[in-house]
C-alpha cells in the first residue's frame, strides 16, 4: 500500500515537471560559527543540499562549545568545523560518545599568532620576541584575538601562560580581529592577531604566522564533519555526501577571498559552477 502511494506521489510530481531530486525530504539542521571558512563551507554544503537533493536546510548559529552539545544531544544533525586532533580536542573529549564522524572537510589547517610582513623579522619573528620591551610598547601589550569559545582562544591563553608573556589576549569576535587587521594594516602599524589558515586575510594582506617554538598553539590540523548518533540511518543520501565532500585547501582559500570580494552567496555559486565534476562525485559518489 506504502509503495503504491510512493508511485502516485512521483507520478504526480513528474507530471508537474519536478525531478525526483526536487522532492522535498527532510530538514537537515546544521550547525556553523561565524568564522569565514565555516560560513562558505556551510553554505556550499546548504546549497548543494537544497538544490541538488531536494533537503531543506536550516543554518544554526551558534559558538562551538554549544555546537558540539547540539550535535550530541540531537539538536543539530551535523557540524563542518571540528578541528581535530588538537584545536577542539576537549570538546571531542567531552561527547566523543554521543556522535559519529563522518569525513574530512579539508586538510593542512593551522592555527597561530600573525602579524603583518611589513614588521622587520629581525625584530619579531618568534613568540618569543614578543618579551622585548620595544616590542611589546610597540603593540601596546596586546594581542588582538577572537570569541571566546574558540579552541584558538584557549590555546592563545595558553601561549600567554607558557611563553610568561605579559600581554593582555583582547577577546572580540572573528570580525572584529579582522576589521582590527584593517585598520592596523593600512595605517601601517604593529599589530599581533590569532589566526587560522584557510582564512581570506592571506589573501587580502601580506602575512606571516610567528614561529612557535613550544609548540603551544599546535601543528597542522585536519577539520572534519560530525553528525549526532543516527543521522547516517536516517538520511542516507544527506550523509554520504557530507562523507565525500573534501575541499583542497588553496580553493576554499580562493573562495573566501572571493567571498569578501562579494558575497558568500555568490562565491558558494561560482565554486559549484567551476567545479561541476567535483561537486557530481559529491553528489553521487560516482567518478
Amino acid at each position: 500500500m506504502m509503495k503504491n502511494t510512493l508511485k502516485v506521489v512521483l507520478a504526480l510530481a513528474l507530471t508537474a515537471g519536478l525531478s525526483a531530486g526536487a522532492l522535498a525530504k527532510d530538514t537537515i539542521k546544521i550547525g556553523w560559527t561565524a568564522w569565514s571558512d565555516a560560513e562558505f563551507v556551510t553554505k556550499l554544503a546548504a546549497k548543494i543540499l537544497e538544490d541538488r537533493m531536494g533537503y531543506d536546510v536550516e543554518l544554526i548559529q551558534t559558538d562551538i562549545a554549544p555546537q558540539y552539545q547540539g550535535v550530541a544531544n540531537g539538536d543539530i544533525d551535523v557540524m563542518l568545523m571540528s578541528w581535530q586532533p588538537g584545536t577542539h580536542a576537549d570538546y571531542v573529549e567531552k561527547v566523543c560518545n554521543d556522535v559519529v564522524p563522518l569525513g574530512i572537510l579539508y586538510t593542512e589547517a593551522q592555527l597561530g599568532w600573525v602579524v603583518p610582513n611589513y614588521i622587520p623579522e629581525d625584530e619579531l619573528s618568534s613568540i618569543e620576541d614578543l618579551k622585548k620591551n620595544e616590542v611589546k610598547e610597540k603593540l601596546d601589550g596586546t594581542i588582538t584575538g577572537i570569541d571566546p569559545g574558540a579552541g584558538l582562544t584557549r590555546l592563545s591563553k595558553q601561549a600567554i601562560e607558557d611563553y610568561d608573556l605579559d600581554y593582555e589576549l583582547q577577546i572580540s569576535s572573528g570580525a572584529a580581529m579582522t576589521a582590527a587587521l584593517k585598520r592596523a594594516v593600512d595605517r601601517n602599524e604593529w599589530i599581533v592577531v590569532t589566526g587560522w589558515s584557510p582564512h581570506w586575510m592571506f589573501g587580502a594582506y601580506d602575512l606571516r604566522y610567528l614561529e612557535d617554538p613550544k609548540g603551544v598553539l599546535g601543528s597542522y590540523e585536519r577539520v572534519m564533519a560530525m553528525a549526532r548518533k543516527g543521522f547516517y540511518q536516517d538520511e542516507i543520501e544527506a550523509a554520504s555526501f557530507l562523507s565525500r565532500m573534501q575541499i583542497p585547501l588553496d580553493d576554499l582559500q580562493a573562495s573566501m577571498y572571493d567571498a569578501q570580494e562579494s558575497s558568500y552567496e555568490e562565491a558558494v555559486d561560482k565554486y559549484i559552477e567551476n567545479n561541476g565534476k567535483r561537486v557530481d562525485y559529491w553528489v553521487t559518489g560516482e567518478i
